[in-house]
């Protein structure tokens, strides 16, 4: 039993002291830093980086592949997660453990979770805040950059409102009534009347010519984006999303980096009272539905090359944050050990290695494009034609094969027939596995460099992350 009327113990009472004077030094080194949740630092400006679909798995993934192909250092991982601030987000929605961009965004955007397929509105369709709003309403100018269509699920969410991600048409309608500074991506379909080349509007109104009555410069490929000056900016560039990185033209399709570089020199502009810009490679999901392998590797460094451009335009703007994450991982994506066939015994392993790395690196063509080529009733000619010219060096399993010729799908979870399996005679041979066509549970990661970024500290909700955005636009 204790005894009340004993002395303290000195052991004791130094301890004591030594805990207290550490709790001390660490409260000490935090006020010193960056700032505390409790007293955030409210920034200037927000530039957030959104790679659809990448998780940890990816990012390490960019960075070792970069580091081996590239001969660059990956700035997601060697500088935004290396010495800023690291945490991870889960994911789920309002009535799904498995989210879709629509409810991730919507919860990044507004701070509340909502249903998979609905945008900055609650489940039963009431109209949140979203940040975009917020951020209008306190005098900041507006981005929305993405490789997807412009009016797609994750920039639509961080800006407007519909209870179907589906409804294109009146998302481009109320980005007409945002007005955005600077909106730029695919999707000129939405832009454009039925009837007119790529057209789809059922109003028969011509929606670039009306945002150019408002006195926006409109582009329409590389060369026009990179003459535009300081005015506002459209830019559309496909009549739908603008494609893989693996396939385009430079030349007539501009770089996630060209477009993030674009909205800044735009939303930066003397006089301004800050801004905030949403810029989104939404080709690292679509590889990944598909996945293709070598699609994302190039997805993710044109990524890493427009984060470069942010981190450049933070170095020169120390009151910017600049934040990298995303909204969900697609693929489950594993880089593992693999048996060089099955008649091998579990200990004679081929382990993964950089030979596989540089086979992944001599494809020149994503899958998503030869499924396009080869139609809805390939050929055999043509398959094998299109893999010995940009698929250099890999074989196709006769199994594989037949899921191809016959268009059957690989398992109940894989839904792009050819190339899902195109996508599984590569892993076959490189180590570089795929769990499904689909979105999955794994929690994302979100770095964040700059004022503000001690907010994203740690493993959070992706609500969490929304209610951040919007402390920091009220600058509390």
């Amino acid at each position: 039993m204790k005894d009340e009327n004993a002395a303290p113990n000195p052991l004791r009472r130094i301890l004591v002291a030594a805990l207290a004077g550490f709790a001390l030094a660490l409260a000490g080194c935090a006020s010193t830093g960056s700032s505390t949740p409790a007293a955030a630092q409210a920034p200037k400006n927000i530039i957030i980086l959104f790679a659809d679909g990448a998780a940890p798995t990816q990012w390490e993934f960019g960075r070792y592949a970069s580091e081996h192909l590239r001969k660059q250092s990956f700035a997601v991982t060697d500088v935004v997660f290396r010495k800023g601030v690291l945490g991870l987000l889960s994911t789920h929605s309002a009535n799904s453990m498995v989210t879709d961009s629509a409810a991730s965004a919507t919860a990044m955007s507004t701070g509340f979770k909502t249903n998979n397929f609905m945008v900055g509105v609650t489940p039963e369709g009431r109209p949140l805040t979203t940040f975009y709003e917020a951020a209008k309403a306190a005098g900041k100018r507006l981005g929305l950059v993405t490789t997807a269509a412009i009016y797609d699920a994750s920039p639509a969410a961080f800006s407007v409102h519909s209870a179907n991600r589906g409804e294109f048409q009146r998302i481009v309608d109320q980005y007409f009534t945002l007005e955005p500074d600077v909106l730029l991506g695919g999707g000129a379909g939405y832009f454009l009347p039925a009837g007119s080349p790529g057209g789809k509007r059922k109003d028969g109104r011509d929606v670039i010519a009306a945002f150019a009555g408002k006195g926006y410069r409109v582009a329409r490929n590389t060369v026009e984006l990179n003459a535009a000056g300081s005015a506002r900016l459209l830019g559309l560039f496909a009549d739908g999303p603008m494609g893989y990185e693996i396939d385009s033209d430079p030349a007539r399709t501009p770089s996630i980096a060209d477009m993030t570089r674009a909205a800044l020199r735009v939303l930066s502009r003397s006089g301004s009272n800050g801004f905030v810009l949403f810029a989104e490679n939404e080709n690292t999901d679509d590889a990944a539905h598909e996945n293709d392998i070598a699609a994302l590797m190039r997805a993710l460094w044109a990524f890493d090359d427009a984060v470069n451009v942010a981190l450049e335009f933070q170095q020169r703007n120390p009151d910017t944050l600049v934040i990298v994450t995303s909204d969900h991982e697609t693929g489950g994506l594993s880089v593992t050990y693999a048996l060089r066939n099955l008649n091998q015994q579990p200990r004679q392993t081929r382990i993964y290695a950089q030979p596989h790395l540089e086979a992944i690196g001599r494809i020149t063509m994503s899958l998503g494009a030869v499924a396009s080529k080869l139609g809805r009733e390939p050929s055999p000619e043509a398959l094998d034609a299109l893999l010995l010219q940009h698929f250099p060096g890999f074989r196709l399993d006769d199994d594989l094969r037949e899921h191809i010729l016959k268009q059957r799908p690989l398992e109940l979870n894989f839904t792009n027939n050819t190339q899902n399996a195109l996508g599984r005679m590569i892993a076959r041979q490189t180590g570089f596995y795929w769990g499904t066509a689909g979105h999955t549970s794994e929690p994302v990661a979100v770095g964040a460099i700059g004022p503000g970024a001690e907010l994203f500290r740690g493993y959070q909700d992706n609500t969490d992350f929304g209610r951040h955005l919007h402390r920091l636009i009220q600058g509390k």
